[in-house]
């Protein structure tokens, strides 16, 4: 008799220049435990147009990945690669993931496990369960990284780690690939998937590993777009939902300007007059601390950029 708990898994992960880390993410994905709750699983993965050789690199090694399917995309942004993923996919699960993510050797059981366990509790499967992230900078034994109370996170839905029955997503009508720019886009469906009732399960025993490189100044720049796409994206978050706790959520609130305005003094603490310290705690293997240190300015970017968005729209 089968189990009526057991699920057939599809592993959706957004990509865009990423290779060498997608293909240890995709390493640790072929290398699963599974017992009778996993009826099978397959990985896609979405080529969001990629510059680095991504594809070819998968087709000319496509043995060393036999659970992967591939499909492409012209550049539009995580949301809309997450969509035709899950629309191409065979699973009655979907779990999302990023291109950047370890996972463990349990990870899928894990998830399963606690599904199983979710569904019998509550008699029903409107749930999802969220595993955990663990931030780490070391690129050849990422799994190494020990959990640190920076890792924990309070969203509700985010697709760094998460587990869904795919009928939930559907229902509530997947992304909205007007997030073409950095952020919100999970958080947006996950305002959807609450509406709909859906309870949230920690799962902590389903571990990834996510990777990026050591903080430097190099990066700056980029953060710092980031930060104001991440601003206009929220305008966009705040539109759809216009409830306070969604402006608690994008920083628009004027608790916030004051308070990012206070620790950048106005904007006079930003990333030319800080350079200094950063690069002194960086020269001494503190990278993390002078990421946290940043993050003083960065969040004043994000600030200046939910305003300025939403400034724009409603001239």
């Amino acid at each position: 008799m089968p189990n009526q708990l057991a699920r057939f898994f599809s592993v959706v992960i957004p990509t865009y220049n990423r290779k060498p880390i997608l293909i240890k993410c995709l390493q640790a994905l072929e290398n699963q435990q599974s017992d009778k709750l996993i009826k099978g699983y397959e990985v896609i993965v979405v080529d969001d147009g990629s510059t680095d050789r991504t594809l070819e690199w998968l087709a000319e090694n496509a043995t060393q990945f036999p659970h992967l399917i591939t499909f492409s995309q012209v550049h539009q942004g995580p949301a809309a690669a997450r969509n035709l993923g899950v629309q191409q996919a065979k699973g009655d699960t979907i779990i999302f993931i990023d291109s950047d993510l370890v996972v463990t050797e349990k990870f899928l059981q894990a998830h399963a496990n606690t599904l199983a366990k979710g569904v019998e509790k509550i008699g029903s499967d409107r749930l999802f369960t969220y595993g955990w992230v663990i931030n780490t900078a070391n690129f050849d034994n990422p799994t190494a990284e020990p959990y640190k109370i920076t890792d924990f996170s309070a969203a509700y839905f985010a697709t760094g780690n998460v587990a869904i029955s795919r009928q939930w997503l559907e229902e509530a009508g997947l992304f909205d690939t007007q997030f073409q720019l950095y952020g919100w886009e999970d958080l947006e469906l996950g305002v959807r998937l609450k509406k709909l009732g859906l309870k949230l399960i920690k799962c902590p025993e389903a571990v990834g590993y996510h990777w990026h490189p050591p903080f430097n100044l190099e990066q700056i720049p980029k953060m710092i777009d980031q930060e104001i796409e991440r601003g206009k994206m929220g305008v966009v978050f705040y539109q759809k939902h216009p409830t306070f706790n969604v402006k608690l959520m994008i920083q628009m609130t004027l608790f916030h300007r004051i308070l990012w305005g206070i620790l950048s003094l106005g904007g006079s603490l930003n990333e030319k007059t800080m350079q200094p310290l950063l690069q002194w705690l960086i020269d001494r293997g503190k990278p993390q601390l002078a990421l946290e240190i940043a993050r003083i300015f960065l969040n004043w970017y994000n600030v200046q950029g939910v305003y300025q968005a939403y400034r724009e729209i409603n001239n």
